[in-house]
Order: structure tokens, then sequence, then C-alpha cells
């Protein structure tokens, strides 16, 4: 089976500098993938290029017939973006910009998908309300709406529950989770190794400019790595 994605010899940085180096790893459809590691390890830099938005010093990226458009990504949030003042039915509307071409208007396919993807997500009732006045969890359910919008067969999250409170961060994992049942391929990056190992088929553990572990998250909890950044508590230390 061809993976839906496909890293190879992958070489990271800024500047000259390495931060990951010779990076080879795939992705199957349907998995769900958790990309963990310490502060300043390249995660997001590494979720970047896998989307194209940076190019690699060396190696490639490939995907398993899928184009851009069949990408929906959830970027981390500036201060900025929390206040953009759009309702929420327009930003989750705004998802289906990669796919409109030059039409200047949402057809009645894009809006249905829009509406749907709010009654998925449990924000019908926030669809007239201004973006900035919502909570951080209503923000990210909006976010994650968009990005449904964009497509159904792959998605990028970026640190999804960051910033929001415990009840927030768990509805948020659980919503994840119940959408990658349905058949999405997840890749997520995370501080949080509690939540991958509870939700995650597969981990890849970054650090020292290499893949330090990458595995099945039963091999991931079982090998010495997996033992120093998870604790029986669940608190992750990265």
């Amino acid at each position: 089976m061809t993976p839906i994605l496909q890293a190879d010899a992958l070489t990271l940085g800024y500047d000259g500098n390495k931060v990951i180096e010779g990076l080879s790893f795939s992705v199957e459809n349907g998995a769900y993938l958790c990309i963990v590691g310490e502060n300043g390890a390249g995660k997001s830099t590494l979720l970047k290029a896998l989307l194209g938005l940076r190019s690699p010093m060396s190696g490639r990226v490939s995907y398993g017939g899928l184009t851009q458009r069949d990408i929906g990504y959830l970027p981390q949030q500036t201060a900025i973006q929390r206040d953009f003042p759009a309702s929420v039915r327009e930003i989750v509307r705004s998802g289906a910009l990669g796919n409109r071409g030059l039409r200047p208007f949402y057809n009645a396919a894009e809006k249905k998908r829009a509406e749907e993807n709010m009654e998925k997500l449990g924000i019908t009732h926030l669809a007239k309300r201004c973006y900035r006045e919502l909570s951080g969890g209503q923000q990210q359910r909006t976010l994650l709406a968009r990005a449904l919008c964009a497509t159904e067969k792959l998605l990028f999250l970026d640190e999804p529950a960051a910033g929001l409170d415990p009840q927030a961060t768990q509805d948020m994992y659980a919503t994840i989770a119940q959408l990658h049942q349905t058949g999405i391929t997840i890749i997520m990056v995370s501080h949080d190794i509690a939540a991958c190992v509870q939700y995650a088929g597969h981990v890849l553990h970054v650090g020292q400019r290499r893949a330090m572990f990458y595995g099945t998250v039963a091999d991931y909890t079982a090998s010495d790595i997996g033992r120093a950044y998870a604790h029986p508590g669940g608190d992750a230390r990265a």
C-alpha cells in the first residue's frame, strides 16, 4: 500500500543551522501520528515542511496521490488571529477558499459542507457570533471546522489544545479522535505526550537533530525514551 505521506532524508533548519537531519518516515492512510519532542526540537518546523510551507535543506516529502487541496491545516493561533472580526460561519466557509479558484462566491455545496462541519463540531448555534467573542475552545472548534472544509482526507494539527483550559483540552482531543474514527488521517504536533499516548496510534519523537523514536504507541511507552518523557501521573516532560 502506498503511504499517504513519505518523508525521505529530510534535513531542516534556519539560516544554515540544522534542527533536524536525515529524517525519514512514512504515514499510512487512516493513521493517527503524534509528533512530540522538546521545545526547540523542530516539531513545528517539520510540520511546515510536510505542508510545503518551508523548503527542506535537503530530502523530500511526497504524498500518495494527494494534492494541497486534499490537506487541512490547523495552525497555532496568534493574538491577532484570536481577535479576528468575522462571524463563525464566515471563518468556517473560508476553509473552501483553496478549492474555489476564481469564483467570487461560495457555491451551494461549499455552503452545505460548512454547515455540516459546524454541526459536526457542535458550533452551529455560534454561526452568527463574532469569532473574537468566543472562548478558546470555541475558537479552536471553529478553526477545526474550517480545516475540515478544506479536506476530509488528511489533517495537520499544530498544538490544537494550546492555551485551552483542562476541560476544553479534553474535549478537543476527544473531538479529534472522533474525526480520526471517520477515516481522516491525523498528523498532530503536541507537547502533551500523555494525550498522544491515549489517542494516537504512532509517535514520532524528535530531538537532538534526529528522530529519537518512530513507531507505535505501544512500542513508544515500552521504550527508554517513552518511559523517560511520560510518567504514570500522565504529565509530559517535553
